[in-house]
């Protein structure tokens, strides 16, 4: 018999991009936020230039002319931040509030969701979901007026039930021991019903089957929330977590200025962080190249937890990690 060749089977055609009207629509769609992000977001990094800089303001060159005209410092600016008296004060303020609050608001809120998801009537449900979610919508400002009426030190609802009971008025903004305690209890009062609702989305989207069958075994409450519950949410919880832990060495502006009346002495040891420090440098003749090797410092270091952070979670639980 003769050999016969097998014929070749040709090669797929490489189909060729053709750009369709959804693209069209999908891109003019995301074109305003492309816009947004390049001029609110990617085109400001160009001043970070001024962290590495000597700036000085020269008369009549503006900004761009001044900056360009400045001399370099290299790490400089850093060096001076890094070794200035506030800088340890700083760190530990920052980093303790946030661990703080890291916990309290993966534990509450989760807590919380767990506890209303319970509830057989719908109507007690939306109400405490509507009475926990509505201080995330008041702005520090706002707050920080009830916190005035609260603890003033004449008027203040504090002070009158203090001395109705037979005690000595106290003169809270001039008493930085009890401030730790208030600003963590302020700060999960206004972000517990945001955190909540993002729980509470979950666990509305587990399967009820689940808990049907568990009940048929006998299941309790609470080994139902730690059998069901807590490990079909994880992933969102780890997400939060890893989320907050990228803002580790941020702080809550409002929280921290306007709830302390814009940060009395009196309390600037306790309630001083890396953004109110960045503020009042701005609002002082303080240089503004150091001012923004300060605000440098902070995004890169919070850029390294997030990395180191979502590094370690992927090693544990691959499919949790969000990068």
């Amino acid at each position: 018999m003769k050999n016969e060749k097998e014929p070749v089977p040709k090669l797929a055609k490489k189909k060729k991009l053709s750009w369709t009207r959804d693209d069209t629509e999908l891109t003019l769609l995301g074109l305003p936020a492309t816009i947004w992000f390049a001029v609110f977001a990617y085109l400001p990094l160009f001043g970070l230039i001024v962290a590495f800089k000597d700036y000085r303001l020269q008369p009549g060159m503006g900004f761009l002319g001044s900056l360009f005209a400045s001399k370099w410092a290299g790490f400089k600016n850093f060096t001076f931040f890094l070794t200035s008296n506030t800088f340890a004060m700083l760190l530990r303020n920052t980093l303790l509030y946030n661990l703080v609050f890291i916990i309290i608001n993966l534990v509450v809120p989760v807590t919380l969701a767990i506890v209303i998801n319970q509830l057989f009537s719908k109507m007690a449900s939306k109400c405490y979901q509507t009475l926990m979610f509505f201080p995330y919508f008041m702005s520090w400002v706002v707050v920080s007026y009830f916190v005035y009426a609260f603890l003033n030190p004449d008027r203040g609802l504090a002070n009158t039930i203090i001395t109705a009971l037979g005690g000595e008025k106290i003169m809270w903004y001039s008493s930085p021991q009890y401030w730790p305690f208030i600003l963590v209890f302020m700060s999960t009062w206004k972000s517990m019903g945001y955190n909540m609702v993002v729980y509470l989305a979950s666990i509305t989207g587990i399967d009820t089957t689940m808990y049907e069958a568990a009940i048929l075994d006998g299941a309790t409450k609470w080994q139902q929330a730690k059998y069901i519950t807590i490990p079909t949410i994880r992933p969102m919880i780890i997400m939060m977590f890893i989320l907050n832990i990228g803002h580790i060495f941020y702080s809550d502006f409002g929280l921290f200025y306007q709830v302390t009346q814009e940060l009395p002495n009196s309390l600037y040891n306790v309630a001083s962080t890396f953004d109110t420090y960045i503020f009042m440098a701005l609002q002082s003749q303080a240089n503004i190249a150091q001012t923004a090797a300060a605000g440098l410092f902070q995004s890169v270091c919070c850029c390294i937890t997030v990395l180191i952070t979502n590094f370690i979670v992927s090693k544990i639980d691959p499919d949790s990690a969000i990068i």
